[in-house]
């Protein structure tokens, strides 16, 4: 079992910036794939970004290709989402997500039923 744990949502501004933080407990952290989802009233949960278990490689949205950075400290078991420049469509609640442990053939995925492991959320609130 691996629990997640979201920190660092806010209300901000357009053009503001915000970083999220997913603390990891349980199961050896650096032999799962990581990346954050969002999900927006009424719409269905998205891929953010994803971040491979050594950290060597990551997958990012379009949406946010540029403004979002995903980084992790496995000594603190610990991912991170920098997101700047947000604007009022970054509005959600942003989950974290891990899948693994990783096996020889390692993809970021981008479908949530993939993942295995998952936060409780944290709200992001962009205002213009």
């Amino acid at each position: 079992q691996v629990q997640l744990v979201e920190s660092g949502g806010g209300l901000v501004q357009a053009g503001d910036s915000l970083r999220l933080s997913c603390a990891a407990s349980g199961r050896t952290f650096s032999d799962y794939i990581v990346a954050w989802f969002r999900q927006a009233p009424g719409k269905e949960r998205e891929f953010v970004v994803g971040i491979t278990g050594s950290g060597r490689s990551i997958r990012t949205a379009d949406s946010v290709e540029g403004r979002f950075t995903i980084s992790r400290d496995n000594a603190k078991n610990t991912v991170y989402l920098l997101m700047n420049d947000l604007k009022p469509e970054d509005t959600a609640v942003y989950y974290c997500a891990a899948d693994g442990p990783q096996t020889s053939y390692i993809i970021i995925e981008t479908i949530p039923g993939r993942y295995q492991y998952w936060g409780r959320g944290t709200q992001v609130t962009v205002s213009t």
